[in-house]
């Protein structure tokens, strides 16, 4: 089997986030803020059935990232982590996910909010969030617990 894995992408995500510094570190800390997901016409028919659901996890390719570190410096630390333990886009691969609200579906185009998603990011792959598979009792979140005792948020400064 060959090491190469090709993707094209399914579609693309218009944003009003251009830069990297306007985004918060996840869309749900930024409520209100609206985006959509233009697929291309071919791909179109594979959102049937999808308006059942209040939220999907887009699978993404960081377009953006120009070099790939295997340690990294995220938002809330001056600490470095290992890139496995952060969700930097300067991974190998530069494979971003969000867990995204739907809004609306019209024709091609999955409009949604809770974004933190650059404008023209391509998009690999639509998944329907499902609370049956996808939420865990007894979670350990690792070095970010710390910034969410007694808290639903981190220090906001942060949050942009």
């Amino acid at each position: 089997m060959s090491e190469e894995i090709m993707m094209t992408p399914i579609g693309f995500i218009h944003s009003p986030y251009k830069q990297v510094k306007d985004m918060p570190i996840q869309g749900k800390f930024k409520t209100g803020v609206q985006a959509w997901i233009e697929l291309k016409e071919e791909y179109r028919a594979g959102l049937k059935d999808l308006d059942g659901f209040s939220h999907v996890i887009i699978i993404y390719y960081f377009h953006k990232s120009e070099k790939t570190e295997i340690e990294g410096k995220p938002f809330l630390e001056d600490e470095k982590h290992g890139i496995f333990a952060i969700r930097s886009p300067h991974r190998p691969n530069h494979i971003g996910l969000s867990v995204i609200k739907i809004e609306k579906i019209e024709a091609n185009k999955l409009h949604f909010s809770e974004v933190d998603v650059l404008d023209g990011t391509p998009v690999l792959d639509i998944k329907p969030y499902v609370k049956h598979f996808d939420t865990r009792d007894n979670t350990v979140s690792g070095w970010l617990d710390k910034h969410f005792q007694n808290t639903d948020m981190p220090d906001k400064t942060i949050l942009k």
